[in-house]
């Protein structure tokens, strides 16, 4: 595995290539554009919520629904602590720097589109909302990649996958607004996924032990972020029942397209023993994922089979 400083400065120029096209295809939004505040009322102080106070054209979500909500806002909510791990490993000097901050300020405001359109139409509880908000930021709790490719690999599934748990929320609110709302935050993830995951394939080229280590150790212990949210594992089981996201999801739509695809991790070349050997344990895990993913597909396709007759 190559040092840290030596990484950084080898690939110094394709973050500036990739900060490049990053700024040439994102697109300015604003937040306040996608919040339908006509909806929203005055509070009552003190007021208990139920489900009946949601004002979501018309349309009803489950609590399956309602828990993604409040993860994905919550992750997004611990920003901070991201930004504080992402610079620690990246620097801020130079284009590293700009790209962290660039992307710090993107992620800002996907808070502040969910927050607005949960506070306007009282789709999930308030009270819950901000509590589990103080105890979640107060807790400070992010994942702590052990080195700068398991950061490069990190970022490059965490990214894609929050992507895909938005996009999949969203599909599943039914109300219009809340619909683009998610969509519009999904838009920014997809971009901040391209960026790391091209990054990563670029320091596979330079280091391709290190970063099979890194993938192998990655993909082993990779969970959606949301450790240290208050009842996290009753969230994270209504958002897999939903199959808003879940073992099947993360297998064909993350490992399989950008481990296998895109890095091409079966294909490499040049690897020492120790590589070839971490290569050996990914690929026996990845072959486990899949055996858990065809049977949770199976068990979905089953259950939803009567509902189809």
């Amino acid at each position: 595995m190559l040092a840290a400083q030596q990484v950084l400065s080898d690939l110094e120029p394709t973050v500036e290539r990739l900060l490049e096209r990053h700024l040439a295809t994102s697109k300015e939004w604003f937040p306040h554009e996608h919040v339908p505040y006509g909806r929203g009322k005055d509070p009552v102080i003190g007021e208990a919520w139920t489900a009946a106070d949601a004002d979501l054209a018309g349309h009803q979500i489950d609590d399956a629904v309602r828990s993604s909500l409040l993860v994905n806002l919550l992750t997004e909510d611990n920003l901070p602590y991201y930004f504080r791990t992402v610079e620690q490993m990246f620097g801020n000097d130079d284009a590293w720097g700009t790209w962290v901050r660039r992307w710090t300020a993107e992620e800002g405001r996907h808070s502040m589109a969910i927050y607005g359109y949960l506070m306007a139409t009282r789709a999930i509880d308030p009270h819950e909302l901000e509590r589990s908000r103080m105890a979640q930021v107060s807790g400070g709790i992010t994942p702590t990649p052990e080195s700068l490719q398991d950061g490069f690999v990190y970022l490059a599934l965490q990214e894609l996958a929050t992507r895909i748990a938005h996009r999949s929320t969203g599909k599943m609110m039914g109300d219009p607004a809340g619909y683009e709302v998610m969509m519009r935050v999904a838009g920014d993830e997809n971009l901040h996924q391209l960026f790391y995951r091209d990054l990563a394939a670029a320091a596979i080229e330079l280091d391709p032990d290190g970063m099979v280590c890194a993938m192998e150790r990655q993909v082993t212990s990779f969970a959606m972020p949301g450790t240290g949210i208050p009842n996290f594992a009753e969230h994270a089981k209504r958002i897999a029942a939903a199959g808003i996201y879940d073992l099947a999801v993360h297998h064909e739509q993350i490992l399989v397209p950008v481990v296998q695809r895109i890095w091409n991790v079966e294909n490499l070349e040049g690897l020492s023993a120790e590589g070839e050997q971490a290569r050996d344990r990914l690929m026996a895990r990845m072959a486990k994922s899949e055996r858990v993913a065809n049977r949770l597909t199976e068990r979905r396709e089953r259950q939803a089979a009567p509902a189809l007759a």
